[in-house]
């Protein structure tokens, strides 16, 4: 063979013979491929990773001027100052409905006592209560026991005289009946008879003028149809007062231990009292002439004094101070109480209440020294 056959032929033999081993070699490292693959795979997470990291960071930048830009326009910094809280710009579409925008504060129109106060020329006994409250300008000018439990005797027949105009025509034929007149030995009454016939407005006349028990009785079965049912009227009525140390157990105030109530309750009371014109007109009366009819349709007449010294000259008090009316109460176990509604030299109204004085002597006596302090302030 030439030279150039045998350098063909030795090439030739090269190639066989290095095939096989490259063959050899790629199949004895298969771990190398798969740690390649592995390490790509490695990369492509990574790189998916950080492009997720990236994308919440863009959202986050976006979500956080929003949040900056909006603040600004509600006011935050860079913008107009901070205005105060208003309830005319937060609450604008309750203007256009027309509503107020202020609320009245708890007890606005009430005197509010938050303790005893004290003045110099008022003195009680010790177990003694009783307040002085401006109606007016809702000050107190004096109070001792305000919140305390006084028997109230027949300042009760307030709330039975306001239940009557609230739940009955004054022009109301009533009929005494046996259950009116039973009451205990030597309480005040005016005298009907079983049978008797009298108008719901005598009965009140009676009542407040009189303070007749009998009279108290029959208003509360005709108004209630029973002197229970009466009863627990009188108690829903004084809760709606706000009368929160106050139990009726009758209508006209004869002593029970579950009767009871407190000054600051009887001036509920009379402030509500005067609402009705007609209990001041009839409570300023100094006595009363009662016309009725017996069962056998004969008539008779009673003749009336007032309870309240003030009213018959039996008191006096101070220059300037007109009585409007109110309601005395006496028992062994209440004393002698009164409450009333009064006005100075201005015309301004005021409370006044005194219980527990241990004589009608004593009772006016107090009475007055806080009257007058109306006319000097």
């Amino acid at each position: 063979m030439t030279k150039q056959q045998k350098g063909k032929t030795s090439a030739g033999q090269q190639r066989r013979s290095a095939r096989p081993e490259q063959m050899h070699a790629s199949r004895q490292h298969p771990q190398k491929r798969s740690s390649k693959s592995s390490a790509r795979m490695r990369r492509m997470r990574k790189k998916r990773m950080k492009n997720t990291i990236l994308l919440i960071a863009l959202l986050l930048i976006l979500v956080c001027g929003a949040g900056g830009l909006f603040y600004m326009l509600r006011g935050g910094i860079g913008s107009e100052p901070v205005m105060a809280y208003s309830t005319d710009r937060e609450f604008q579409h309750q203007k256009i409905l027309g509503i107020s925008q202020r609320a009245d504060a708890f007890a606005a129109d009430l005197c509010v006592v938050t303790g005893d106060q004290t003045l110099d020329s008022v003195s009680l006994e010790q177990a003694q209560k009783g307040v002085l409250l401006d109606l007016k300008d809702k000050s107190v000018l004096y109070a001792k026991g305000a919140y305390d439990k006084v028997y109230p005797a027949s300042i009760t027949k307030i709330i039975t005289a306001l239940l009557a105009f609230k739940n009955s025509n004054m022009d109301d034929v009533v009929t005494i009946t046996q259950e009116n007149i039973t009451l205990e030995e030597g309480s005040q009454v005016v005298g009907f008879q079983v049978g008797d016939q009298v108008t719901m407005d005598q009965l009140v006349h009676c009542l407040l003028v009189y303070s007749g028990n009998d009279a108290a009785s029959a208003i509360a079965t005709h108004v209630g149809g029973s002197t229970e049912n009466f009863v627990a009227m009188m108690n829903e009525y004084a809760a709606q007062l706000g009368c929160t140390g106050t139990h009726f157990t009758n209508p006209h105030g004869l002593q029970d231990e579950n009767h009871y109530t407190t000054p600051y309750d009887i001036y509920l009371m009379l402030k509500e009292a005067l609402k009705y014109p007609e209990f001041t007109e009839i409570t300023q009366l100094p006595s009363y002439t009662v016309t009725f009819q017996h069962s056998d349709g004969s008539e008779d007449s009673v003749s009336l004094t007032a309870t309240d010294h003030y009213l018959t000259g039996e008191a006096n008090a101070p220059k300037g101070v007109t009585v409007l009316g109110g309601k005395t109460g006496t028992t062994s176990n209440a004393g002698n109480c009164l409450a009333l509604l009064c006005q100075n030299s201005y015309g301004e109204p005021y409370v006044s209440i005194v219980m527990g004085a241990s004589t009608k002597e004593l009772l006016y006596q107090q009475m007055t020294s806080l009257l007058e302090n109306i006319n000097t302030v």
